[in-house]
């Protein structure tokens, strides 16, 4: 048994979490069943392309930069703790990218964080078009978990999105890269930290959180985060509860509707990839503290508006982030 630190860059303080770990070297040709699908690795990846931030970022958390050959879709900028390495890696674009822009880079793998971007429906790829070049593909679980239906292109939830199908993708990616190791010390101190604000906020039946991710335009829909997403959980984890309690993943809604759920805690996610004016937090504060309606809002009458990394909204290693930022900021607020 072998002593393993690894540098935690959790949103509450730095820290190290060491534990004493043993894992089993992989054993090529490693075969895994993902999301219905068994996949077989011959080796470790040497060029994988990640789709979607969270698939990257846990990569990055796992030390495997030099293994990957660019990555693509960037609600958000990546953790701060990330930056350096990171700059080691291509981006391809912070949107949807173009199937062949991802071929253009030679890859050995390619894992998706969400179904719009590795899914029977998706406009960037399918998973057999890489299969049809014998390029092997991981889809995170927490996309697979969802029921497509009309209700919502991002699918829906009959359960409450947890951070079990994350471990499940950080433990499934470790052992592709042959470091398993490096996966259960990241997944041990992901759980210290869950369970840390689990024991810090208590039980509160009127805390409500209503999670804002962006509009095309104040007088557009807003997307918002549904009640069993990760929204849900952040809020579950903070002892309150989801305001909008749908299975959609991210409905979408007017304002008076909005009105109607009379959160307690109006939660104005900052989105940096700059696509729409509402993506900034900034302008969604100031939207809801100067419409003549919408300011008269119990939660924005109070005060109780929160900033959260729009990222965090996507079922990812972020959503812990989030739930970390919204803590420090509950603190200050006068809540019911």
């Amino acid at each position: 048994m072998r002593n393993t630190c690894l540098a935690a860059v959790g949103g509450v303080a730095a820290a190290v979490f060491c534990t004493a770990l043993q894992a089993e070297p992989t054993r090529y040709p490693l075969t895994l069943e993902n999301c219905g699908q068994q996949v077989t690795f011959d080796k470790a990846p040497e060029r994988a392309v990640a789709l979607g931030q969270n698939s990257a970022e846990i990569l990055l958390l796992l030390g495997l930069e030099d293994r990957m050959a660019a990555t693509a879709f960037w609600p958000n900028s990546v953790l701060p703790d990330l930056e350096e390495a990171n700059s080691k890696v291509d981006v391809l674009t912070v949107e949807f990218p173009t199937l062949e822009a991802v071929l253009s880079k030679q890859p050995d793998f390619v894992p998706a964080m969400l179904l719009t971007l590795m899914g029977p429906d998706s406009k960037v790829a399918k998973r057999e078009d890489f299969e049809k070049l014998d390029i092997p593909t991981y889809l995170s679980p927490s996309a697979c978990t969802t029921a497509l239906d009309a209700r919502d292109a991002y699918g829906s939830r009959d359960n409450l999105w947890t951070m079990d199908l994350l471990y499940q993708e950080i433990d499934d990616l470790a052992r592709i890269f042959d470091v398993a190791e490096r996966g259960e010390a990241l997944i041990a101190e992901f759980k210290e930290r869950e369970a840390r604000l689990r024991a810090e906020f208590a039980r509160n039946e009127d805390l409500t959180f209503l999670f804002w991710f962006s509009s095309p335009s104040p007088a557009d829909d807003a997307y918002l985060g549904g009640g069993n997403g990760p929204s849900g959980y952040i809020a579950d984890i903070l002892g309150g509860t989801n305001a909008l309690q749908t299975e959609a993943e991210w409905p979408t809604l007017g304002w008076e509707g909005i009105m109607a759920a009379n959160p307690a805690v109006f939660v104005a996610t900052q989105v940096d990839r700059d696509r729409w004016e509402l993506d900034n937090a900034e302008a969604k504060i100031a939207y809801l503290t100067s419409d003549p309606t919408v300011s008269q809002m119990e939660a924005v009458k109070a005060g109780r508006i929160v900033v959260m990394s729009g990222a965090a909204m996507n079922p990812s290693i972020r959503t812990l982030y989030g739930a970390e930022e919204l803590a420090e900021q509950l603190k200050t607020l006068d809540l019911p």
